[in-house]
């Protein structure tokens, strides 16, 4: 894949790459990616903690995504300009949200790294490992 923005079918093609990777249907058909039984790439249904601030509607395009740590969260999320977000849902919760309409912000490359770490994070240690020692 050639490194350019990223698009929500990136999300879907990065995500099948990673073994032992199983998609579920949430109640509403959006997509749930799963390693060992562990979620670690989400696609939302709208929630009300996740609203357009002019007009209150929820955001139908809300994208989770599982990350390593808190510190990991912040570097992602604190910067004002960042596609990144979380709300007071996810406190405490190791995940940062993206918009779907806002991937086109970073590239494939980004979004590659944060999908293969949030996999990492998830994963059993024995898959990190193997899947770590392959991709030295």
């Amino acid at each position: 894949m050639a490194d350019r923005r990223a698009r929500v079918s990136d999300v879907h093609q990065i995500v099948a790459s990673m073994p032992h990777v199983k998609r579920l249907e949430g109640p509403k058909g959006n997509a749930i990616y799963q390693v060992g039984g562990k979620s670690f790439v989400f696609f939302r249904t709208p929630q009300p903690d996740a609203t357009d601030p002019d007009t209150g509607e929820r955001y139908a395009d809300v994208i989770m995504l599982w990350v390593d740590s808190e510190s990991d969260k912040l570097a992602l999320v604190q910067d004002p300009g960042s596609p990144f977000f979380t709300t007071g849902h996810f406190d405490g919760h190791p995940s940062v949200l993206v918009r779907a309409a806002r991937l086109s912000e970073i590239t494939t490359t980004e979004l590659a790294e944060l999908i293969q770490d949030a996999w990492l994070a998830r994963a059993s240690k024995k898959r990190a490992a193997e899947w770590l020692a392959a991709h030295s």
